[in-house]
């Protein structure tokens, strides 16, 4: 179903793919919009792996929902920061792509925790994070992509 990586010499692997997805804190998420228009947007997320899918949180209604609605199918991008060797202007970088189906969580004891989980890969002081779930939880919206192919890249910009 999904194509095999034309470079296949520069494909990472999966522990590669695995190790940026635990890692990197956003990526792009890539829905089919208004009028089937690809449409992506930076997100912050949070993989796990023993899940194998990765959770978003975000508002409860825009384009972004309604594309879910409408379409289950994404992918979604990430792509680590990069280094340049000494004396050259070339990047070096990997990225990695998922393909899934993604849904809505409906659950919000499940969501409260995908909050919190989010919320550690950017502080792990859990007094903020158990301030913040109280005032704003009953206001997002998280979601569930359930990772089908998973793919990365080392990728030199040449």
């Amino acid at each position: 179903m999904f194509r095999p990586m034309r470079r296949f010499k520069q494909q990472l692997t999966q522990e590669e793919c695995v190790e940026i997805l635990n890692t990197e804190v956003r990526g792009v998420l890539s829905v089919l919009g208004d009028e089937d228009y690809p449409y992506g947007i930076p997100i912050d997320f949070y993989y796990n792996q023993q899940e194998n899918k990765i959770y978003f949180h975000g508002a409860k209604e825009g384009h972004k929902i309604d594309s879910i609605k409408k379409h289950k199918k994404v992918s979604f991008c990430v792509y680590d920061k990069g280094y340049k060797k000494d004396d050259h202007w070339a990047l070096y970088f990997k990225s990695v792509i998922v393909f899934g189906k993604i849904k809505i969580v409906e659950d919000f004891n499940k969501a409260v925790e995908i909050c919190r989980n989010l919320s550690l890969k950017f502080t792990k002081d859990t007094s903020e994070i158990d301030i913040m779930i109280e005032k704003y939880a009953k206001n997002v919206m998280c979601l569930e992509l359930t990772c089908e192919h998973i793919t990365g890249k080392r990728i030199t910009e040449k």
